[in-house]
């Protein structure tokens, strides 16, 4: 067989006729159909397009069917004309039923948020969890005299002794007794202390203008720092920078990995320093003064002693400080006896937010990290509030209520590394521990929610 007899041969076996007319059947997978002329009725095609108008009867069915199929195929449950497929307005109308449902997945994803906020109110505790007894605690307003570091142990300051209070394992070490020396009848003794961010020093700021840094783990002295005349008043720690507020009205920066002399000086407050604070970001000094001012000071130009903000609005001393960990720079300030008020600023533009008067003085501040509120000490005053602890929500500065167990002012707040628990110092000899910033406990969803929660899917 030559070559044109095997391509016609091939030619005929693989026509649509030779298979129309073969008995056997023949499968070629393809993905498409494509159809074949020889394999159509043209002529029933042809007949049925041109006879349209002319119905066609089935004999096994009566007209009495037909009528009642023909009603149910044309007219809806109402009897009026059934159209189907009809183009009903314009192309933007066409998108309404898609609005519609993006409509009723925002209503039932904002009922599923209300109903997920509406929780429980958290409960202020009726008591203190803890008290310690603290004998020799100083009634001194000016002056920091607890701190509670990252590594969960409190430092507290007795008399002229410093005490290390491990919250773990309750155990109690003594860290210095400062030897007495007859200055005017005075005995020179520890005012003001503060953790390094990594708790590994201790800051502590003396009656008499020593500043020493302390390692607790050998519980020696590791180094003496120079640069005030008078009683150093507060500390606050931003990296290996300490910082150090004192009576001779200046402030002191420290950079621990060189020398002993400061890095740094500022002398603009017209007296004593009362209270310094860094920013959580470690970009910005706040500093407040016995002239009842607050200075907001750049890392950046510390040494220019240029301030970047100046509040003036308190009308007594301001000690307590507290910079806002969930919205920057937002700082409270909280005044003296004179005063009484909390204030809040937004250092970014120099600008008041909001300011409330509790009727007593403020001896602390400390912001919840869980829920936006912030808890204040109070010592003397004539409200309510005088020598008790007192929250407020933020931003509203709405009270949520009060602690009412010292007996006495309260000198010094804290809280702990996980921020659940806050320890307050007061002048009746006391260190009492509230656990008043704990989370609420979480509610568990209910069928109906978790079954509703399924529509704000954005699946369609």
């Amino acid at each position: 067989m030559d070559d044109e007899e095997m391509v016609m041969f091939q030619s005929d076996w693989c026509s649509p006729r030779r298979l129309h007319d073969s008995p056997t059947e023949y499968h070629f997978p393809a993905d498409r159909y494509i159809p074949n002329r020889s394999l159509m009725n043209l002529d029933q095609v042809r007949s049925s397009f041109t006879n349209g108008t002319r119905p066609l009867y089935n004999p096994k069915f009566s007209d009495l069917y037909r009528r009642r199929l023909s009603d149910s195929l044309t007219l809806d449950s109402e009897g009026k004309p059934l159209r189907m497929l009809v183009f009903r307005g314009s192309p933007k109308s066409s998108r309404k039923p898609l609005r519609f449902i993006d409509q009723m997945r925002q209503e039932d994803a904002a009922v599923l948020s209300r109903v997920h906020q509406t929780h429980q109110p958290r409960r202020l505790p009726k008591k203190e969890t803890r008290i310690l007894d603290a004998p020799s605690i100083r009634n001194d307003y000016y002056g920091s005299i607890i701190d509670w570091g990252k590594n969960n142990v409190l430092a507290i300051v007795l008399g002229r002794e410093l005490y290390l209070w491990n919250s773990l394992n309750q155990s109690v070490t003594k860290l210095l007794d400062v030897e007495q020396i007859s200055i005017n009848d005075d005995h020179d003794r520890p005012i003001s202390v503060a953790w390094s961010q990594d708790s590994r020093s201790l800051a502590v700021g003396y009656m008499f203008s020593k500043l020493q840094l302390w390692d607790v783990e050998t519980s020696k002295c590791i180094r003496s720092l120079q640069g005030h005349t008078s009683r150093i008043s507060t500390i606050a720690w931003n990296g290996h920078t300490v910082t150090s507020g004192s009576r001779d009205r200046s402030i002191t920066n420290h950079d621990v990995r060189a020398g002993s002399s400061p890095i740094s000086c500022i002398v603009r407050h017209t007296d004593e320093v009362c209270g310094v604070k860094w920013s959580g970001g470690g970009n910005l000094l706040a500093s407040g003064g016995n002239e009842n001012s607050v200075y907001i000071w750049e890392a950046s130009k510390m040494s220019s002693s240029k301030f970047l903000h100046r509040f003036t609005e308190h009308t007594a001393a301001v000690k307590a400080l507290a910079w806002s960990p969930y919205q920057f720079g937002v700082l409270a300030s909280g005044g003296g006896t004179n005063d009484r008020c909390i204030k809040l600023w937004n250092t970014q533009n120099g600008t008041r937010l909001a300011s409330v008067d509790t009727q007593a003085q403020i001896c602390g501040l400390e912001w919840n990290r869980h829920h936006k509120e912030i808890l204040g000490g109070h010592g003397y005053g004539t409200g309510a509030l005088r020598n008790h602890l007192s929250l407020w929500k933020y931003p509203s500065m709405e009270r949520v209520g009060e602690l009412r167990n010292h007996n006495s002012r309260i000198i010094s707040l804290s809280q702990s590394a996980d921020g659940l628990t806050v320890v307050s110092a007061g002048a009746d000899e006391t260190l009492r521990f509230w656990e008043i910033f704990g989370p609420p406990c979480k509610e568990k969803l209910s069928d109906l929610d978790s079954l509703l929660s399924l529509k704000t899917s954005p699946m369609r």
